[in-house]
Formats: structure tokens, C-alpha cells, sequence
């Protein structure tokens, strides 16, 4: 028997964004051995065992079979597959130039990307009270990211992982209505099985993805990678419990609501920064919090 409940996505939710904080810490330790591309492949190659585990677990529980998809729900894993993958290289060639709070910062224009992309795609609507949560909530994690002042001679440096950041940031957004639109086009009773089925297919698809994409541009780093396989296996494990627990939610609710309340994420990178990479809180991150907090109680009140 399924538990619904109108509040389970966001359960659902701050679950996937605590997890994707600590497996994007985690990965960010990669870059410097492996390079953004391999560092990035570390969280399909290293997540598709759990993933494969997690469908096979619910399976034998239920005692159902997968759904089967049609060309179309494959059609939309494929895009948020692909739309992940460069996302993620993008999000970790961007940690590489700048802190690890400020980077998530940039990339958390997503909910702007993600409401327009998913009236487009998904025919989603907006009301007011998300509309202005999301312009609220965004406008403090650009607060927190947009720099204190202007240095001569840094303006290319600042401008560059502010340019990857919101590209990443766009491209996440088309993961999830992507990964939205494979979920909903699965058709399937239960929810959590449709969720579940789309994070092992959808990491399959990347898995082979990448790992065709460096045997032929880059063997060393794919040997690389297998020798990093300790650290690694952590963050494939994050990323795979973080997935599962964003597809859960979007099975449940609009991408746009999902991600907007996923910047609570921000506060979590946070606290990671302050513990694993001693970067303090200044004063205006401070404001850009208060403004996340302010609009994801408008977000969870609309």
C-alpha cells in the first residue's frame, strides 16, 4: 500500500538535497585527482550498482515488475540524462575556479530555468505566491553568490564560474523536467516504483555515456577512476540515494515547486563549507539565507 500525503514531497526533497550536498563535497575532492568530466563520471559509473540494488530491492518487496517504457518515456530519460551529465562536468569545472558555496549559489538560478522549462515542455502552471517564492528565494542565493566587489584584473576570473554555474544550472533544470516528463510518461500506478525504475534506467543511459566518451578521448582517466574507486563509491552511493529521493518528488509534484524548495540546499552547503573547507558566512550570506528561508515558507504556504 502507497502513502500519499500532500507534504511527502518535501520530505522527499530536503532528503535528495542533504544528500546531493554531501556527494557534491565529495566529488568536488575528486576534481584535483581526475578532472571535472571523470570526476562527473564517478557519480553515474559508482551510483548505477546502488541503483540497479534499490530497483531490485523494491521489486522483490512489492512483488510487481517494472513498468515497461514506451519510445517516449526512454525519449525523456535520454534528455535528463544527457542534460545531467553536462550539468554536473559543468557545476565541477566551476568549484574548481571558485568556493564551493558560491558555486552552488550560481547554480541555483535553476528554479528561474526550471518554471519557464517546464511551462514549455510540460505545459506546467504557475501561480503568484510560486512565482514570487522563486524570485525571492533565487535572488538570495544570487546575493550570496554575486561578488563582494570589483578587483582590476579579475573580472574574467569572477565572470567564468559565474558563466558555468548558471550554465549548469540551466541544464539541471532540463534534467528534471526531463526526468519529470520520463516519470509521468511511464504511466505507471505505483510512483515509487516509476521513480525508482527511471534513476536505474537513467543511470544506465549515463553510465554508458561517459564511459563510451572516455575510452575513446581519455583511457587514463577511465583507469584513473577505477584506482579512486574507495572515495568514489561514496559519492556514487550519494548520488544515486540523492536521485532516487529527486524522483520520488517529482512524481508527487511540478519540478518548479520541487526545485525552488531544493534551495534550501544552500543552507546545507553552508554548513559543509564551514565544517569540511573552513569558509566562513559572511554577512550578506547571511541576507541571502533569510531571503531562501522567507521564500520557502511562501513556497510551503501557497
Amino acid at each position: 500500500m502507497l502513502i500519499h500525503s500532500d507534504w511527502l514531497w518535501v520530505i522527499f526533497t530536503l532528503a535528495a538535497a542533504l544528500a546531493q550536498t554531501l556527494r557534491n563535497a565529495t566529488q568536488r575532492g575528486l576534481i584535483a585527482g581526475l578532472g571535472a568530466t571523470a570526476a562527473a563520471h564517478v557519480r553515474f559509473l559508482f551510483g548505477l550498482p546502488f541503483g540497479l540494488a534499490f530497483l531490485a530491492a523494491l521489486l522483490l518487496l512489492t512483488g510487481q515488475m517494472p513498468p515497461r517504457p514506451s519510445l517516449v518515456a526512454l525519449g525523456w530519460m535520454l534528455s535528463g540524462s544527457l542534460m545531467q551529465i553536462l550539468g554536473t562536468a559543468l557545476m565541477l569545472s566551476a568549484m574548481s575556479e571558485r568556493s564551493f558555496v558560491v558555486t552552488i549559489a550560481y547554480t541555483k538560478t535553476e528554479p528561474v530555468q526550471v518554471a519557464l522549462f517546464g511551462i514549455v515542455m510540460l505545459s506546467e502552471k504557475l501561480t503568484l505566491p510560486l512565482i514570487a517564492a522563486i524570485l525571492i528565494a533565487t535572488s538570495g542565493v544570487m546575493i550570496m553568490g554575486w561578488p563582494a566587489r570589483q578587483v582590476p584584473g579579475m573580472d574574467r576570473h569572477r565572470l567564468k564560474p559565474a558563466l558555468l554555474g548558471m550554465a549548469s544550472g540551466a541544464f539541471f533544470a532540463m534534467a528534471a523536467i526531463s526526468f519529470r516528463g520520463g516519470i509521468l510518461a511511464l504511466q505507471a500506478e505505483n510512483y515509487i516504483l516509476a521513480a525508482i525504475t527511471t534513476l536505474a534506467i537513467g543511470l544506465l543511459m549515463q553510465t554508458a555515456m561517459l564511459t563510451a566518451w572516455l575510452a575513446l578521448r581519455d583511457r587514463r582517466a577511465l583507469r584513473e577512476i577505477i584506482q579512486a574507486w574507495r572515495p568514489s563509491l561514496g559519492a556514487g552511493f550519494l548520488g544515486a540515494v540523492a536521485s532516487a529521493f529527486w524522483y520520488l518528488a517529482f512524481a508527487l509534484e511540478s519540478a518548479a515547486r520541487v526545485r525552488t524548495l531544493a534551495l534550501v540546499e544552500i543552507l546545507f552547503a553552508q554548513i559543509v563549507s564551514r565544517n569540511m573547507f573552513r569558509q566562513k558566512t559572511s554577512p550578506r550570506d547571511a541576507i541571502g539565507i533569510v531571503l531562501v528561508v522567507v521564500g520557502v515558507v511562501i513556497l510551503l504556504n501557497s
